[in-house]
C-alpha cells in the first residue's frame, strides 16, 4: 500500500481522526470515523489529495456542537485504497492526462510523455500514479498497459480486486521470504508429531482445485470403533507470528474467487506446494482424530500436529459415483464416511440446524476468460460429506478452546459466530409466507429454526421455493469472527470456530496458533484478538463484493449475445426504482426501470407485500413472480443488465422444475454460435 503524509498546524480548538474517505456520486465527500456515530462531511475542495476509499486523518473543529452536522478538512492520506487505475488516455505535444473510469470525484493525472508507453491519443489504459508532490496540482501517473480486447477481461478482474482493496500479486520480499522456505521433512519436526503416514488417507475436492487443505484419515480398531482424523494443512508451522508472510497474510485475511482466477492469501509456494496435502507425499497437518461408532457415537477425541501421506486424490465427481455405484478405488471407506457423515447431518437438523440450501452457479470460459457457458451446480452427498466431517472438526477445537480459563475469563480466540436472527425482519417475511400457505412460529429461537426447517421442506419443487429461500437466507444475522463466542445460531452449535482452511482463511491460521500455545501449556494472550477479528469479518465482506462483482460482469458479458431476445424469468427483488428479475435457464439478474414501465401506470413500493403496486391498474410485479423480459442494454463498464417487461406475457414453465433438470444433469447452458 502506498502511504502519504502532509503535516498541519495543530490549534487550541481543532484535532484529528482516523477514518475511511467516502465520495457520493454528488461529488460530496464522508469520512466514516470507527466508533463515531455520525460521519464528518468534506467539501470536494477539502479532499487534499485523497481519492475515494483511502485511510485518511481528518482536522475537524472540536466544539462543534451536538446538533450541528460536522465538517473538517482532510490533512493527511494514511493508506491509498489503490494506486492503479483504468480509464482513458489524452496526449497533447508535450506531456498526456488521464481520466479515470468512475462515478467518484476525481482529478486527471498528469502523464509525463515519456512514460506513455507506446500508447496513443484515446487508448483505454492501465495507469499507476507514480507522486503527488505538495508543489504539484495534479497526480503524476504513467502508463502501464494499453487494454485491448485482448486483454479487457484481465484488467477487469484485476479492478474488481483494486476497488474492493487487494493487492495483486505480493511483494518481492514476500515472495523472497516464501521461496527460502524448505520443504525437507525432518526427524526432528516428525519426533514431535503423530505419525499417520501408514493409515488409508485421502483428499476430497473439485476437479480443478490446486490447494488441498483437508483431508480424511480412517482404519478399524480392536475396540469396534473406526478411527476417523480430519487433517488440515499445518501453515503455522511455515507462517511464523510477525514475520513478513504472516503479515502479507493478515492484510489481506483471505483468498478471493472470481470466475477465471484466484487471488491467494499466501503464494504459491506455501498454498499449492508446501501446504498442499498432495498424494504420495509427506506433509504437514494439524489434525482433529475420533473414534466413532457405526452409529455415529463419538467415543473419544484427539487434537493435535500430525504428518500425514495421501494415498489418493479424489474429486468430488469421483466420489460421488462411488456413493451412486457402490463400487470404485477405496469404496468401502467412502460409504462408511458417507453414511457417518449422513447421521452427523440428521443429528445437527435434529438438534435445531436450519437446512438452507443453495445452488452454485459457475462459468464456463474459454482460454481468455470469456463466458461460453454457465454451469448450474447442487451441493451433493460428496459434497455434504466433507462439509459434516469439517463441521465436526472446527467444533471439536471451539469446544476444546471454550473450556480454557484463565483467571476464570475465557482466552482471547477467533469464534465463528451467527446471531439469531432480527425480529423485525423476521415478522414480514412471516407475513409474506402466510400469503403462500406457509405458517411461522416465532415464539422462540428453537421455534423458528423448525418453522424454517419445515418451510424448506414444504417449498421443495414449488414455484415459490426461490423467492422464500432467498428472502430466509436475507432475513439471516451475517456470520462473523469475534472473540466473544454465542455459538452459531444456523448451525445449531454451541462452540464453532473456522480450523480447517488456514491456505486461504487467515482466522483459521490463528486458531491454530491459539490451539498449539494451549496444547503446549504456552499460552500467550493475544490482546488484539477483537481487532483482529474485526479486519478478518472486514476483508471477508469485501472478499465476497468482489466475487459478486465479478459475477455480474461475466453475466453481462455473456448476455451481450442476447441483445433484444426474451426469456422468462422470476422477479427476484423489488425496489422503489424497478424490479430485479433473474432469468430462468441462465441465472443472470437484470432490472426493469420503474421509468420504462411509465407508460403502462405509475408503479409504487409495497414493502410489507415484497412487490411494486400499479397506482391505477392495482398490478402487481411481487417477488417470485414468474415474468418474460427482453434484454434491452448489457453495459459491462457499469457491470448493468437491464431487462424490459412485455406486457401480457407472463411465465408458463415452472422455473423451480426447469431449473431442477439444469441441476440435475450439471446442464452447461452454452452461448449461441454465433
Amino acid at each position: 500500500m502506498n502511504k502519504e503524509k502532509k503535516g498541519s498546524k495543530k490549534t487550541a480548538h481543532l484535532h484529528l481522526l482516523k477514518g475511511v474517505l467516502d465520495i457520493s456520486r454528488s461529488g460530496m465527500g464522508f469520512v466514516l470515523v470507527e466508533g463515531q456515530a455520525k460521519d464528518i462531511k468534506i467539501k470536494p475542495n477539502d479532499f487534499g489529495r485523497a481519492f475515494h476509499g483511502d485511510i485518511v486523518r481528518v482536522e475537524v473543529d472540536k466544539h462543534t456542537s451536538g446538533n450541528q452536522r460536522i465538517e473538517g478538512r482532510i490533512v493527511e492520506v494514511v493508506e491509498r485504497k489503490q494506486s492503479e487505475f483504468m480509464g482513458n488516455l489524452s496526449i497533447s505535444k508535450n506531456f498526456a492526462f488521464f481520466t479515470a473510469d468512475t462515478e467518484k470525484l476525481m482529478p486527471d493525472f498528469f502523464i509525463p510523455i515519456d512514460k506513455i508507453n507506446g500508447a496513443v491519443d484515446g487508448d483505454r489504459v492501465l495507469v499507476k500514479m507514480i507522486k503527488w508532490g505538495k508543489a504539484d496540482k495534479k497526480p503524476e501517473g504513467e502508463v502501464l498497459s494499453v487494454i485491448t480486447a485482448e486483454n479487457i477481461n484481465d484488467f477487469a478482474m484485476r479492478e474488481i480486486l483494486t476497488d474492493t482493496g487487494f493487492s495483486i500479486g505480493f511483494d518481492d520480499e514476500v515472495m523472497k521470504a516464501a521461496n527460502a522456505l524448505s520443504e525437507n521433512i525432518t526427524r526432528e519436526e516428525i519426533k514431535k508429531r503423530k505419525d499417520c503416514r501408514d493409515i488409508l488417507t485421502f483428499t476430497i475436492d473439485p476437479i480443478d482445485a490446486k490447494d488441498f487443505d483437508d483431508a480424511i484419515s480412517i482404519r478399524n480398531l480392536d475396540n469396534g470403533c473406526y478411527e476417523i482424523g480430519v487433517h488440515i494443512a499445518d501453515v503455522s508451522h511455515f507462517v511464523t507470528p510477525n514475520s513478513i508472510l504472516d503479515k502479507s497474510a493478515y492484510e489481506r485475511a483471505t483468498s478471493v474467487y472470481l470466475p477465471d482466477r484466484v487471488n491467494p492469501m499466501l503464494p504459491e509456494k506455501i498454498s499449492n506446494e508446501l501446504c498442499s496435502l498432495r498424494p504420495n507425499e509427506d506433509k504437514y497437518t494439524f489434525s482433529c482424530i475420533f473414534q466413532i461408532t457405526n452409529k455415529a457415537e463419538i467415543k473419544y477425541k484427539w487434537i493435535g500436529r500430525t504428518i500425514i501421506h495421501s494415498d489418493h486424490r479424489f474429486s468430488y465427481e469421483d466420489v460421488q459415483e462411488i456413493i451412486e455405484t457402490k463400487d470404485g478405488l477405496h469404496h468401502r471407506a467412502i460409504l462408511l464416511l458417507n453414511d457417518l457423515a449422513q447421521q452427523f447431518r440428521k443429528e445437527r437438523f435434529n438438534k435445531g440446524a436450519i437446512n438452507f440450501s443453495s445452488q452454485e452457479v459457475r462459468f464456463k470460459l474459454d482460454e481468455k476468460g470469456k463466458p461460453l457457458g454457465i454451469v448450474i451446480k447442487e451441493s451433493k452427498e460428496a459434497h455434504k460429506l466433507i462439509e459434516e466431517f469439517m463441521l465436526l472438526a472446527n467444533r471439536t477445537v471451539a469446544e476444546y478452546i471454550s473450556k480454557i480459563k484463565v483467571n476464570k475469563e475465557p482466552i482471547p480466540f477467533p469464534y465463528r459466530i451467527h446471531n439469531t436472527p432480527d425480529e423485525e425482519k423476521l415478522k414480514p417475511f412471516a407475513a409474506f409466507a402466510k400469503k403462500f400457505g406457509y405458517m411461522f412460529d416465532l415464539k422462540d429461537e428453537e421455534a423458528i429454526a423448525k418453522s424454517f426447517n419445515q418451510l424448506l421442506k414444504d417449498v421443495a419443487g414449488k414455484p415459490e421455493q426461490h423467492v422464500l429461500e432467498q428472502l430466509g437466507i436475507r432475513t439471516m444475522a451475517k456470520a462473523v469472527y469475534t472473540s466473544e463466542n454465542i455459538g452459531h445460531y444456523g448451525l445449531g452449535f454451541e462452540h464453532y470456530c473456522h480450523f480447517t482452511s488456514p491456505i486461504r482463511r487467515y482466522p483459521d491460521v490463528m486458531a491454530h496458533r491459539i490451539l498449539q500455545e494451549c496444547l503446549e501449556k504456552n499460552l500467550k494472550l493475544d490482546k488484539k484478538m477483537d481487532e483482529k477479528c474485526k479486519h478478518c469479518s472486514d476483508r471477508e465482506r469485501k472478499a465476497m463484493e468482489a466475487e459478486r462483482a465479478s459475477n455480474k460482469y461475466k453475466q453481462v458479458e455473456f448476455m451481450q449475445q442476447y441483445l433484444g431476445e426474451e426469456f422468462e424469468g422470476i422477479i427476484s427483488g423489488v425496489a422503489a426504482f424497478g424490479f430485479f428479475v433473474e432469468t430462468v435457464l441462465h441465472k443472470c439478474e437484470g432490472m426493469v426501470s420503474v421509468r420504462d414501465l411509465s407508460e403502462y401506470d405509475d408503479f409504487r413500493l409495497d414493502e410489507t407485500d415484497y412487490a411494486l403496486v400499479g397506482l391505477s391498474t392495482k398490478k402487481k410485479f411481487r417477488m417470485g413472480d414468474a415474468v418474460t423480459i427482453k434484454v434491452a442494454a448489457a453495459n459491462l463498464g457499469k457491470r448493468q443488465l437491464d431487462y424490459m417487461w412485455i406486457d401480457g406475457k407472463v411465465g408458463k414453465i415452472s422455473t423451480t422444475n426447469q431449473v431442477g433438470k439444469a441441476i440435475k444433469s450439471n446442464k452447461v447452458i452454452k452461448a449461441k454460435k454465433k
